[in-house]
């Protein structure tokens, strides 16, 4: 028996923000002082590291357990599962459902649980839970859904990740820029195809001195409410401890897979910073004395933003749908997923398509 993705969807949000809208914004230091750089330098600087031109805001009208079921409906029809067979629906994400204009997360009931009634599934062994594990979540999630079906409690879930950073984003902190909103969703099922599926994975938490790296913090406005709080990042040390292990996560994985690099078709990086992942990558195929090979790692960012969770599954379904110019994958391609994130953990999979 294998454990195949059976069925992708995705949410793309239509509210596109593009990189000149930034240059009003009143940006300071995190201690609150003024930015020597006009906006136009800060921006420009900005797109040059993280490649982002523009991200996608969900609509005021929806919240991310909204976007999930969209992403969701999408993945179990094109999977052509009976929604009623699924098993297990696990949600990955961090931040709950934030009305827009609020500053209060609402993850009572589950976001899972939300999804489960919006799909109208009436069976009750159906079980919803959330997954909170920062931006490799979703890799997380289709962990443990291979868990329950290989050990027999399963034979069909459905792994989503959604985040709408919007609505917990400083909007005077430079590093607002490149949080975006969007879903991804993905049917995991049992198969009798021995000749695909899930090889292998690796997952690791680092919290001794790594567990702060992302957390939620004050306004870089100290005039603004002091107990509102704002996602927040120490880029420079995510920067530095991604380059340092997610490339040897990687490895580790990889050999567990018994498949060689050089039969890598495509690495599917959570899209966290253009640079940044470049990097990764390039440590990588450096731990094998090897050239990162051309069009190996697509890239979603530049017109996507870092969605967090659902930047994977997101690319994921881009490529399948054959709607990323210059990237797709046939049967029998290998696959590996990666990806870094709040906590600080990161973990890799590899697939055969």
């Amino acid at each position: 028996m294998s454990v195949k993705i059976t069925g992708v969807g995705s949410y793309i949000p239509t509210e596109i923000e593009k990189n000149d809208a930034f240059h009003n914004h009143h940006f300071l230091n995190a201690d609150g002082s003024s930015i020597n750089n006009p906006n136009t330098v800060i921006v420009e600087k900005f797109e040059e590291i993280t490649g982002i031109k523009e991200r996608r805001y969900a609509k005021p009208e929806f919240n991310t357990s909204d976007i999930s079921f969209f992403a969701a409906e999408k993945a179990i029809e094109n999977a052509g599962i009976d929604r009623e067979d699924l098993d297990y629906i696990i949600l990955a994400h961090n931040f709950g459902d934030v009305t827009i204009n609020t500053v209060q997360s609402d993850m009572v009931p589950c976001l899972a649980a939300r999804v489960k009634h919006s799909l109208r599934i009436k069976n009750p062994k159906c079980v919803a839970y959330d997954l909170l594990f920062g931006c490799p979540g979703w890799i997380e999630g289709v962990v443990q859904a291979n868990a329950f079906i290989k050990a027999g409690l399963a034979k069909k879930c459905l792994v989503i990740g959604s985040e709408m950073l919007s609505r917990v984003i400083d909007k005077h902190d430079r590093d607002s820029m490149i949080f975006s909103d969007g879903a991804g969703a993905t049917v995991i099922e049992a198969s009798t195809d021995e000749d695909s599926g899930i090889l292998a994975h690796e997952t690791a938490s680092f919290t001794y001195d790594e567990a702060y790296f992302l957390n939620f913090g004050k306004s870089n406005n100290k005039h603004l409410t002091e107990d509102t709080r704002y996602i927040k990042m120490n880029g420079r040390k995510i920067y530095e401890f991604a380059l340092n292990e997610v490339p040897k996560a990687m490895k580790a994985c990889l050999e567990k897979s018994g498949e060689h690099i050089d039969d890598l078709k495509k690495i599917i990086i959570h899209q966290a910073n253009e640079k940044m992942d470049e990097a990764i990558t390039k440590r990588f195929y450096r731990l094998y004395k090897k050239q990162v090979p051309e069009s190996v790692m697509p890239m979603s960012i530049h017109k996507l933003g870092n969605s967090s969770v659902a930047t994977i599954p997101t690319l994921y379904d881009l490529i399948l749908q054959n709607e990323l110019d210059g990237h797709q994958l046939n049967k029998g391609d290998i696959v590996m997923f990666a990806s870094v994130g709040a906590g600080m953990h990161i973990n890799a999979m590899v697939y055969k398509v």
